[in-house]
């Protein structure tokens, strides 16, 4: 009796501890697939005229100035959007809006430096010299001490940006607050232009684009600027899911900042918001040559037109039209068959790729 009862006691043992660990793995239950793969999404923009097409935002704010977000959330942010570098230009005139945070005008890009080097996003230190209009509001990057170009005097502000070695633009020129009617330039802009202290102007800027800012880029021979202005999480303020933020295509002789410094300096950008480009004639003919090739399929209709694939490797849809105003498309990363006269050329414009104001790109289809 004695034996039983031991081995009764033996196994309610056994198997109370295979209830004690049943329970124990019962305490923590991972639920698969609730969060958010975290990935980067590509933006595929080929590589032009020898160059690099890097993704650029270079004016984006956190919390140590009007922003809502941390600056090493800027960083993530770009990398899962497919960006290649970003310039955190905090205002310089109002560090930091929260009293509780410690720090000063070069702690947002302190804060964020490292890992943008984990991420491979080229971070630039810049900021915001913010003034009432004129002169409005001028971004400020490849700063090297933001601290000393937060100064009373305007002129004091720019020159010691400029003795940095900065690349300064004038950000978004028709800005309601500042120009409520209208987008002018003011006699200020023209000096600061002149002496060759501005060197670019945001043509298009949050969800706002400026013509007439295009054309004074043209006739000025300014850099082009497209830029977020993002202050608070970019997810909330567009629709990553079915589009981007606004972006500085820089077409860059390296992937580094120095290059990126050059590229600005010498004025090889584009701007790409929605599904359009904004840019000079050169470089928005040579993304469009080659993101498309076309192929000849061997086949004719009855009236003798031949029929062609038309194939499209970037995201950018391309919307044309021809002299008489027939319309066609050929879609993002996608392609579309068409019959055509085989002439040997077919001329088009391309509705959505900008080269100046009221101008569109006009292409020769080579057949």
């Amino acid at each position: 009796m004695k034996i039983r009862i031991s081995f009764l006691f033996i196994a309610l043992l056994f198997a109370q501890a295979a209830i004690s660990q049943q329970l124990e793995n019962l305490n923590i239950i991972e639920v698969k697939n609730l969060r958010k793969v975290r990935a980067r999404h590509e933006i595929k923009i080929p590589d032009i005229s020898g160059y690099n097409t890097l993704k650029c935002d270079f004016h984006i704010h956190t919390l140590f100035s009007d922003g809502t977000v941390w600056p090493t959330t800027r960083v993530d942010e770009a990398w899962q959007e497919g960006l290649d570098a970003i310039a955190i230009t905090d205002h310089i005139e109002n560090q930091p809006k929260n009293k509780s945070l410690v720090g000063d005008n070069n702690t947002s890009f302190d804060l964020a430096v490292d890992i943008a080097k984990e991420r491979g996003i080229i971070l630039i230190r810049g900021g915001e010299i913010s003034r009432h209009m004129p002169p409005g509001h001028l971004n400020a990057i490849f700063l090297k001490d933001v601290n000393a170009v937060d100064v009373p005097d305007f002129n004091d502000a720019i020159n010691e940006a400029v003795k940095q070695g900065a690349f300064v633009f004038w950000n978004h020129p028709g800005w309601k607050r500042h120009q409520p009617d209208t987008c002018k330039m003011f006699p200020i802009h023209q000096e600061l232009i002149k002496s060759g202290k501005i060197k670019g102007i945001e043509v298009f800027n949050a969800k706002d684009w400026y013509p007439v800012a295009l054309g004074w880029c043209l006739e000025y021979g300014l850099t082009m600027m497209g830029n977020s202005d993002i202050h608070g999480i970019v997810s909330h303020t567009y629709d990553l899911e079915n589009g981007h933020r606004p972006i500085t295509l820089v077409f860059s002789a390296g992937k580094d900042e120095d290059s990126i410094k050059e590229a600005l300096f010498a004025g090889r950008t584009a701007i790409y918001f929605g599904d359009n480009l904004i840019g000079k004639e050169e470089f928005l003919d040579a993304i469009f040559k080659a993101s498309v090739n076309i192929e000849k399929m061997g086949l004719a209709d009855s009236k003798g037109r031949m029929l062609y694939k038309v194939r499209n490797s970037s995201c950018i849809p391309f919307y044309m039209e021809d002299s008489k105003g027939e319309k066609m498309t050929i879609p993002a990363d996608g392609s579309f068959i068409f019959y055509f006269n085989e002439n040997g050329k077919y001329d088009v414009r391309v509705t959505n790729l900008i080269t100046g104001v009221e101008k569109d790109l006009e292409v020769r289809l080579d057949l």
